[in-house]
């Protein structure tokens, strides 16, 4: 049966598709919802309806539903396809809190009680998460999302020099500044700062010629000389190759991991999943 175009409006069925749109989580929850079109098919009727009434069901009378983390990962999932890119680690943090969504709404729809909940039953029968991504993301970023140092080997390495010539800077560093101290070259309170992303002293202007190195800044009255001394050079210089060093590891590490994933990039078709119960939690 054809509807005239205005129908929905009629009905007020824009007004209900417009609720449902803002109590959504994700973005693609609400493009879903735009999809929302009128049906007069009773078996597509009666499986959605049934689904919303189980789902309204486990709002009132089962555990709290896993109800966090819809984050919607279409466009870098899309640009992941492409043989050579890699992923950002902010979305590597969503794709994991992402799947691990989908794994728990998994496990709990299958702890339900299949003769009450027999249509989100099926809605899980096709979907399966390969836990061999969680476990290869847990392997690089901790809890808090930052990189492991044991990501790698070669990232374990670079992190150890970092940390034994940042210190051996901290060293000789604080040995000028107490030497300038103990000399009236600068106050007796001043402090290590950075400038240029170097560590350096703050020398009093007429005291500047009594330290050797090289001066990155001066204060806006002219009376103050940041100076980085001599001694710092090569290893400022080394800890600067590591950072570098650093930094190509971890793409590399999120290269190989993106390579490892592309294969799967199928995910997409779970985050459909993931976005009925989404639409279903706000029916």
């Amino acid at each position: 049966m054809n509807y005239p175009e205005n129908f929905e409006n009629k009905i007020g069925f824009d007004i209900i598709r417009n609720k449902i749109k803002k109590a959504c989580l994700s973005q693609l929850g609400e493009n879903l919802v735009d999809k929302i079109h009128f049906s007069d098919d009773f078996e597509i009727l009666n499986k959605l309806l049934s689904q919303t009434e189980e789902f309204r069901q486990i709002l009132l009378i089962e555990d709290v539903f896993p109800s966090q983390n819809y984050i919607d990962l279409t466009s870098e999932l899309l640009r992941l396809n492409v043989e050579g890119t890699y992923i950002e680690i902010e979305n590597l943090i969503d794709l994991k809190s992402s799947l691990k969504t989908i794994s728990d709404c998994i496990l709990f729809i299958k702890k339900l009680d299949e003769n009450k909940y027999e249509f989100l039953k099926k809605l899980i029968e096709d979907v399966e998460i390969e836990k061999s991504i969680i476990k290869r993301i847990e392997k690089i970023i901790d809890e808090k999302g930052i990189i492991r140092d044991n990501a790698s080997p070669e990232l374990q390495q670079i992190r150890r020099d970092l940390i034994a010539k940042q210190s051996n800077v901290e060293k000789k560093i604080r040995q000028v500044l107490n030497t300038a101290k103990n000399s009236g070259w600068t106050q007796s309170d001043t402090e290590i700062t950075i400038r240029n992303n170097r560590a350096v002293i703050p020398i009093s202007a007429t005291h500047k010629r009594k330290i050797k190195g090289f001066i990155h800044d001066k204060s806006s009255t002219g009376l103050t000389i940041f100076i980085e001394p001599t001694e710092l050079f090569e290893t400022n210089n080394e800890i600067k190759e590591l950072e570098f060093a650093e930094k190509r590891e971890i793409i590399k590490i999120l290269k190989d991991f993106t390579d490892f994933l592309r294969p799967f990039i199928l995910f997409r078709q779970k985050q459909n999943f993931l976005l009925k119960l989404e639409l279903l939690s706000q029916s």
